[in-house]
Formats: structure tokens, sequence, C-alpha cells
């Protein structure tokens, strides 16, 4: 089963009867608050949507909607509708949990000296550290050629199977290039699917390559909604979030 029908099937179980209060698609993230006060958020991509000024067609208004479904847009090819699809989800699921563990993922995940890996998304606070601690990193990232340390996209479906480590963006679920990613990474000792996007459910991951999911929890509601209105990202959520760490 795809990872996204996977992540649907397992956020409708949590919807029943969950409304929702407010929707903010943002030029970076997109944000969802429902009534029980929970927020969750999704990456946005935006420079490619359809509709001109109008780059949501979806449902309308989304406020006062159920959780269950904006979360039946997980499967829309529209990323905009995604981000919400996935924003509502992970306000659902993204809460802390026995076995959840806050913190930097580099203090969790095991890492080798002859460890060779492979990084999909750049997550530059990571970088340092990791080529400090590995044998070696290689960077994908949406780039048509080798760019300073980024190397193209589409040569982690060709180096993935030669890594050790894999952290791949969970941004790749919205873009819909998820299952192929983990499919290369399937050799990797350690994968982790990363960032704010991540949702924390390991259900949904079970008999996948993915070892770990990194993502956030949304401590500050009402600040939340208010930098993602404001275009602000990663950046300006960190006092307003916890950073969670599930492994599978």
């Amino acid at each position: 089963m795809p990872i996204k029908q996977r992540i649907k099937k397992q956020s409708l179980i949590l919807a029943k009867d969950v409304s929702v209060v407010d929707v903010r698609i943002g030029l970076g993230y997109t944000a969802v608050l429902l009534g029980n006060g929970q927020v969750g958020v999704a990456y946005t991509f935006h420079r490619d949507a359809a509709g001109g000024c109008s780059v949501f067609k979806g449902l309308r208004p989304l406020a006062g909607k159920q959780a269950s479904e904006l979360i039946a847009m997980l499967n829309s090819m529209d990323k905009v509708e995604s981000a919400v699809a996935l924003a509502a989800s992970n306000a659902l699921t993204n809460t802390v949990k026995e076995g959840f563990f806050e913190g930097d993922i580099l203090e969790y995940m095991k890492l080798r000296p002859d460890d060779n890996v492979g990084m999909v998304g750049y997550f530059a606070p990571l970088v340092p550290a990791l080529r400090k601690k590995t044998l070696s990193l290689k960077i994908f990232e949406q780039v048509d050629r080798v760019t300073g340390d980024l190397l193209p996209e589409k040569d982690a479906y060709r180096l993935l199977p030669h890594c050790q480590v894999a952290l791949i963006t969970s941004t790749s679920i919205l873009n819909n290039t998820i299952d192929d990613i983990l499919a290369s990474a399937q050799s990797c000792r350690e994968v982790v699917l990363l960032g704010a996007s991540t949702p924390l459910i390991p259900e949904a991951f079970i008999d996948t390559a993915v070892t770990i999911l990194s993502g956030v929890v949304v401590i500050a509601p009402e600040e939340i909604m208010r930098i993602v209105s404001e275009g602000g990202g990663m950046r300006f959520f960190k006092n307003h979030i916890k950073k969670v760490n599930v492994r599978i």
C-alpha cells in the first residue's frame, strides 16, 4: 500500500467527529487548527500551483469541515490540497506519546565512522555534524545539475542503495516521490523520515524501509498559526514546537 494511503488510513481512525477550526495556507507551510486545540503543519509546494491567484481550489470554506474531509484530500495530485490534508493528519497524530523521544535526531540515530550517508532534501543544520561523524555525505536536492555540495534528486535512486544511512525529507510525501525513494533506500541500516511535515504514525511505516520518524509537536498553536500566516517556517517555529522522534 502506498505511503500516502497508509497515512490516510491511520489518520481517519483518529478523525472521528473532530472538526476544523482554522486553516492557513502560507508561503512556507500550511497549518490546520482542530476543534480539540491541536495544530499540525506541512510544507506548502506553491511555486507550481495551478489556478492563477487562487492556488487552492478544493473544499470551501475549510473552517467548519470535519478533519476527515480534509484528510480525504491526501491522495490529491494537487500539492496544495495534499499539504492541507497532511497538516490535518499531523494535527491529529503529532502529539507526545509513550515511546516518543524529544530532542535532535542526531542524538537518537545510530551513526558509525564508516557510514555513507544519503540526505534527500537539504537539512543544513545537520550537515557539519554528519560530515564529522561519518565517512561521506551525499545531499540530493531539486537541482538540474551538480550545484556546490548538492546533487540532482534523480541521482538518489542510483546512489542510496550504496548508503548505510538515509535521511529523507517528509516533503517527499507531498511531491509523491516517497515510495520510490524508500524503495531505493531498502538496503540502508537506518532510514529517517525527517522534517516538520513528518507524520508521527509508526503504524503507517511498519514493513517499510523507515526506521525512525523525526517530526514536530506544536505546543503553541496560536503562535504557529500566526507564523504560518506571515510566511514563516522552521526558523520561527523553534520556540513553539517540540522535536520528537519515534523508532519504528
